[in-house]
């Protein structure tokens, strides 16, 4: 019989696969544990902060608050833009709204007529889920407490007071300043891929952007950063208690300060009653424009709710144009008030200035009669004679002894046919003909890109293809006044507490003071000499101070063979433009304007002059500096010693015959013989 035997190895093999197992088994259960573990940390440690908020977030909502618009202010610190109350009535899009029901409701406790319920009931079909739809703003308080009063019966409807924009001088500012608005489908489109835009402030229905003006050039400076209200909702998301400790304030956005005066631009406004045109004034020392007004104008407050097509139709086909910024954007030929350009040009070209020229009122060159404004002619005119009276043959004669690259460079040099860096868009910097224009303006016709001899006379009166703004006028007026620096205009005084760079900051003009001066006086002569053709319209009444200035007068039409042209039967829309530049006072120039009324009549004294001396007024009374020359007392005149001055007691005493008697003095002689 054999004895068992035991065989070690299957043994070993048998412990080394069960060793193996348990280990593998143990690693898959030490990793499930580990990766258990870790999630736990991550949960509870890393995101526990994420997952608070999600948890709060089904118990509150925050309602996303508009933040406070940027304030707009003038150079003193006046509001120009700012903000108001305003208590809305909004509708919030969610699912399984019955809007038809909300409407109808509503419809009991606030006016709604059917115009608006189709509006609101559009807007809310187009609206994304949980966004508010706004369906009555400005609500009186009545109309306010009855929608909050029934607030639990009306489910998705608010009744809130949130802000809207309000400009305090209506139309006075519009062009300049602009207006807000709605945000419309074209804004979000455009807004859609830019990463800096906040989209859900973009659909807010309180929130407006800027549309022109400042208010669309620092949108994003006068935006700010929104802000929210924490509420308590239930499961439906229903607010069931605010919490004022968890609101998120909203930041306001930046101030912005302009350099224009209030009372200086409300008087420009004022003074151009129903014409239509321009007025620009600037300080002539650093740049700063005190007024820039285009009229007729509109009231951006009515923007600000926005138009109904009816009155936007009116508004945009008035044959007058409210909403075209004739400052900046309307083009006019400067006729006569190029002229002290023109003389510039002259005399930087070597032409003499006292050499005269005959003006018998007309004069015959290229086969045909080129006319003087005054029929009479005015006889023999040096330039100084030509710029006072302002006659057109001097100019034209001496405009081919230049020629038109001479001028067009002095042109440039005086601020004309260039873009300002004023802080807003819209300007059009006109046109400045010379030869090398010539030929880009026609290339497609080669038999015209000669720069005839007959075109330079129209150009050296100002007429022909030179177009102007008034801004660029009033920019070749400070220019001039200020003798040395080829300022440049500023409007945007700071932003956010920033100052903003000073348009004294440029170059010096290429012209020589004597050249300057001597076409200054030219200017003097023009509203203080009584032959000048805007002496009676130029006077101030403001003590020893002087304005000087030039007239002009641009046609828009041909008057060959019409009978009157100060005819007062003319159409508008056939008549001159009327323009007036000036700067004041004459000695110590501070302030210079210029004056454009569209179709206002022959003669730049008839209606422009007259406006300009009204707000250069407004602008000298403001001046501390020259209301106290205003205000000095006149020195007394010296007399001569040995007269005797009407009221002086006499030096010694005289004395009486006797008692009683009334004194006598001794006769005097008055100088320069007996009496």
């Amino acid at each position: 019989m054999s004895e068992p035997s035991i065989f070690f190895f299957e043994v070993n093999e048998r412990q080394g696969v069960f060793h193996r197992r348990a280990f593998l088994l143990g690693g898959f259960t030490g990793a499930g544990l580990l990766a258990l573990g870790g999630r736990l940390a991550q949960l509870q440690l890393v995101e526990a902060q994420r997952y608070q908020k999600l948890s709060a977030g089904n118990q509150f909502n925050y309602r996303l608050v508009p933040p406070p618009r940027g304030l707009i202010l003038d150079r003193n610190g006046v509001s120009l833009a700012s903000n108001r109350p305003n208590f809305r009535l909004m509708i919030n899009k969610d699912k399984g709204l019955d809007a038809e029901a909300v409407m109808d409701d509503l419809a009991k406790l606030v006016p709604i007529d059917g115009t608006r319920r189709a509006r609101v009931l559009k807007e809310l079909d187009r609206a994304p889920r949980k966004a508010p739809v706004v369906v009555m703003e400005d609500l009186s308080w009545e109309e306010f407490s009855r929608v909050n009063i029934r607030a639990p019966e009306l489910p998705n409807v608010t009744a809130d007071m949130g802000e809207v924009r309000v400009y305090p001088f209506g139309g006075a500012f519009a062009h300049v300043i602009g207006y807000v608005a709605k945000v419309s489908d074209r804004d979000l489109e455009a807004a859609k891929d830019d990463a800096t835009q906040d989209q859900e402030l973009l659909h807010h229905p309180g929130f407006r952007i800027g549309k022109q003006g400042v208010e669309k050039a620092f949108d994003k400076d006068l935006r700010g950063r929104a802000g929210a209200t924490k509420a308590e909702v239930d499961a439906q998301g229903r607010v069931v208690r605010l919490d004022p400790a968890g609101d998120i304030p909203p930041a306001p956005g930046k101030e912005i300060r302009l350099t224009l005066d209030a009372d200086i631009q409300n008087r420009a406004l004022e003074v151009m009653g129903d014409e239509s045109g321009a007025i620009v004034v600037m300080d002539v020392r650093n740049g700063d424009l005190l007024a820039m007004v285009s009229a007729p104008s509109f009231d951006a407050n009515r923007f600000v709710k926005g138009l109904s097509g009816a009155e936007y139709k009116a508004l945009a086909e008035y044959e007058r144009k409210p909403l075209l910024d004739k400052s900046m954007t309307g083009l006019f030929p400067p006729g006569s008030t190029f002229k002290p350009t023109v003389a510039l040009a002259a005399l930087t070209a070597g032409v003499d200035p006292e050499l005269r020229i005959n003006c018998p009122g007309s004069w015959y060159y290229g086969g045909r009669v080129w006319r003087c404004w005054e029929k009479g002619g005015h006889g023999p005119q040096n330039m100084h004679d030509a710029i006072k009276n302002s006659c057109d043959v001097y100019f034209y004669q001496t405009s081919l002894k230049v020629g038109p690259d001479a001028i067009a460079v002095a042109a440039r040099a005086m601020g004309f046919g260039q873009l300002f860096d004023i802080g807003i868009p819209g300007q059009k910097k006109g046109n400045v003909p010379d030869r090398e224009w010539k030929k880009r303006a026609f290339k497609k016709n080669p038999a015209n890109q000669i720069w005839f001899p007959g075109e330079t006379p129209s150009y050296g009166i100002g007429q022909g293809a030179l177009t102007v703004n008034a801004l660029q006028l009033a920019v070749m007026t400070s220019r001039l006044a200020n003798s040395k620096k080829a300022l440049t205009p500023r409007l945007i005084k700071s932003v956010g507490g920033v100052e903003q760079p000073s348009g004294a900051a440029v170059p010096d003009l290429p012209f020589s003071q004597e050249h300057l001066n001597y076409v200054r006086g030219g200017m003097a002569a023009v509203a203080n000499d009584v032959r000048g053709t805007a002496y009676r319209q130029s006077q101030l009444g403001l003590g020893d101070v002087q304005m000087a200035g030039k007239t002009g007068t641009a046609q828009v039409r041909s008057y060959d063979g019409v009978a009157n042209r100060k005819g007062a039967g003319t159409i508008w829309r056939l008549k001159d433009h009327n323009l007036f530049v000036a700067f004041a006072p004459y000695d110590d120039p501070r302030y210079a304007v210029a004056v454009i009324v569209e179709h206002g009549g022959m003669g730049g004294a008839t209606a422009g002059a007259p406006r300009a001396r009204e707000v250069m007024r407004v602008a000298l009374l403001k001046d501390p500096e020259i209301r106290a020359r205003i205000e000095r007392p006149a020195p007394l005149p010296e007399a001569a010693p040995e007269d005797v001055m009407e009221g002086a007691a006499p030096e010694d005493p005289i004395e009486t015959p006797q008692s009683g008697a009334a004194p006598t003095a001794a006769p005097t002689t008055p100088q320069g013989g007996p009496q």
